[in-house]
């Protein structure tokens, strides 16, 4: 059982078993649609799902490493920061993830701010 600290800061989100290798899901949350995305290391990645050049949605895209292409315009999208890789410019807004015990946690202040 994930300790009190764990609770208080953090929000459990979804198993990392519910989340496809090589693809992500979906949650809402107060500051717009998040996509959670799982590769092939089963590492955990959560990122705002609105790719920086024109809003396409990342959790549709092909991932790749740490990275995800748009499906709209191909950018790559560094998914540990949220930011398109060069040559391209700009960032989604990227959240901190936990795992504990096979559990997906996100930071409960993360999910609440706006993204400006």
């Amino acid at each position: 059982m994930p300790n009190a600290t764990l609770l208080d800061q953090w929000q459990r989100i979804t198993s990392v078993e519910d989340i496809p290798i090589l693809g992500a899901r979906v949650i809402k949350a107060i500051v717009g649609e998040i996509a959670i995305f799982r590769n092939t290391d089963n590492e955990i990645f959560a990122v705002l799902d609105k790719c920086p050049h024109k809003g396409g949605p990342l959790s549709q895209g092909i991932v790749h490493g740490k990275s995800v292409t748009c499906p709209l315009h191909s950018w790559n999208i560094d998914l540990s920061t949220g930011c398109a890789q060069a040559p391209d410019e700009g960032c989604a807004k990227s959240f901190k993830v936990k795992v504990e015990v096979g559990e997906v946690w996100l930071n409960r202040e993360e999910l609440q701010t706006p993204h400006g």
